[in-house]
């Protein structure tokens, strides 16, 4: 569940610009002073709006199919595409601290290697939830 495309409408906004809502979402409302700060914006409110769902154990709901969204006049569909787990790794950095236990020939032989254990578990998990 990496990747997740969810509906948009952009609308014209008064002043300028475009507002945009999410038909799938209801509370995930931003905007911005042209198209491509509108859609920058846009992911960002998804990605926070999603975030705060899953840290109160919400449900992420499923994205409606476009075709069955009839914009408004002065709006229009644009589907956006959100990465969860690049959105977490720029929101959410902050380091935990882990205990794990591996064999003595492999600490030494890493030692000798001069391999920094954080990084090469951080690559490791990363390979292996992008890989899913």
């Amino acid at each position: 569940m990496n990747k997740l495309f969810y509906p948009a409408l952009f609308h014209k906004a008064e002043e300028g610009g475009f507002w945009v809502s999410f038909p799938d979402i209801p509370e995930c409302l931003t905007q911005g002073d042209d198209m491509a700060q509108a859609y920058e914006m846009a992911v960002e409110a998804l990605g926070l709006a999603l975030t705060c769902r899953e840290k109160e154990q919400q449900s992420i709901p499923s994205s409606s199919d476009p075709t069955t969204i009839s914009p408004e006049p002065d709006s229009f569909l644009v589907v956006i595409e959100f990465d969860m787990l690049a959105y977490k790794k720029r929101t959410n950095s902050r380091a935990v601290k882990k205990t794990l236990s591996i064999p003595e020939w492999l600490n030494e032989a890493a030692i000798n290697m001069d391999l920094n254990f954080s990084q090469v578990l951080q690559e490791a998990l990363i390979a292996k939830i992008q890989a899913q």
